[in-house]
């Protein structure tokens, strides 16, 4: 366990503990519990806060803006029951600073659960400027009735080509992939083992660990090599060691199992049908969570945030979803980052000439049915947009208010 460390005042006393606004609600649980630095436990040479303080002076992940001696101050000897440091969660930011332009990265990651408890004065900020929305007593709403989607059947094929719907989890009682061990892993791999033969008998499908397969086999499931930025952040530890994948027989849905997250659900189309893609991942998300349930590991839920991964970027629904565009002209317009910033979505490059993905850019603040609708109604204006400027017509009146 965990205790916040108590400080002397000049004469010797022991001093009142500070107290910080974003941690009030947290204060049963930080006053009292667990250890002093854990690292001076093995004897390590660590420096004061103020020594040890990175250099963010070139950082523009949430991570580096955020980040302030005096948080870090806070954060610095406290650890989690499973060995989780600060130092431990800003790591990704550190090894993967970010660019000037573009989007922002969240450049941290959760080693376990309760990290977002211990380390909430940070979290909590990070989550809220990422997601744009703050952060409530009241519990994440929450909606898998896929029948609430509308106007979804109707995108125009000639420009909406393809979608894909993907959702993360984290399994209660296993340490997030930065920090787990191979034993964590191999754990989990058999209780998802034992989950998907229970989904089994409503989908079936078959399981396939990744180190049983040959090179050719991995081409043919689109897996490449770890990146440098996965191996020096923990994800691919022991690559590929207990990650594994689950396809259904009919190819309607795949689950990843241990790879950046412990569980994700992907359901991809060659069309534009988003409510078919809702509708595989909702009914087979909620049976694999009735089947973890049953063997007493459920889905780690926290009230405030909703559903926990090690991301802060995934928190709250863990859902993303993607809609592929063919689209000529609006990527040049002058007024399109305003645009998908007023939208709340986003749209990157595919490789693939005036081909664009267009994604939700946040997991937190609506239910998951809801930011369907956002990215299904996103898309019905960028191709209204595109059309006008085939014909040479101003695009000006179709701009939205700030959502």
């Amino acid at each position: 366990m965990w205790k916040v460390k108590r400080t002397l005042n000049p004469t010797g006393s022991v001093a009142a503990p500070a107290e910080f606004p974003m941690e009030m609600r947290y204060r049963s649980i930080l006053e009292g519990l667990a250890p002093p630095d854990p690292l001076a436990q093995f004897h390590l040479r660590r420096g004061s806060p103020e020594e040890e303080f990175p250099d963010l002076s070139r950082n523009y992940t949430w991570m580096g803006r955020i980040l302030t001696p005096a948080m870090y101050r806070r954060q610095f000897n406290r650890c989690t029951s499973s060995g989780v440091v600060f130092d431990d969660v800003i790591r990704p930011g550190l090894e993967e600073p970010g660019q000037r332009s573009g989007p922002v990265s969240v450049g941290c990651a959760a080693g376990d659960a309760q990290s977002y408890i211990l380390f909430c004065d940070f979290f909590d900020r990070v989550i809220e400027a990422h997601h744009e929305h703050k952060i409530s007593s009241e519990t994440p709403e929450s909606d898998l009735n896929y029948a609430n989607l509308k106007g979804s059947d109707d995108l125009d094929g000639s420009y909406a080509v393809g979608c894909e719907l993907s959702v993360v989890r984290g399994v209660e009682d296993f340490c997030f992939p930065p920090h787990c061990s191979r034993g964590e892993r191999r754990q989990l791999l058999a209780l998802a083992r034992r989950a998907l033969q229970r989904l089994e008998d409503h989908l079936p499908g078959r399981l396939l660990v990744l180190e049983q397969l040959n090179q050719e086999q991995r081409r043919e499931l689109g897996l490449s090599a770890p990146s440098p930025a996965q191996l020096r952040t923990g994800l691919a530890r022991d690559w590929p060691d207990s990650r594994a994948v689950w396809l259904s027989h009919d190819g309607s849905l795949v689950i990843w199992v241990n790879m950046d997250e412990h569980l994700r659900l992907v359901s991809t189309r060659g069309d534009a049908n988003v409510a078919e893609a809702l509708r595989c991942i909702c009914t087979n998300l909620q049976k694999l969570e009735t089947c973890f349930q049953e063997l007493r590991h459920p889905f780690i839920w926290k009230q405030q945030l909703g559903w926990l991964t090690s991301s802060p970027a995934d928190v709250g629904t863990g859902l993303r979803v993607s809609v592929r565009l063919k689209l000529q002209l609006l990527p040049r317009h002058r007024r399109l980052q305003d645009i998908l910033k007023r939208l709340r979505i986003r749209m990157g490059r595919t490789g693939i000439p005036a081909m664009y993905c267009v994604t939700n850019a946040a997991t937190f603040g609506l239910s998951e049915v809801a930011l369907t609708q956002l990215v299904v109604d996103g898309v019905k204006l960028l191709v209204a947009m595109e059309t006008r400027l085939e014909e040479n017509l101003d695009i000006e009146g179709l701009i939205p208010a700030q959502k």
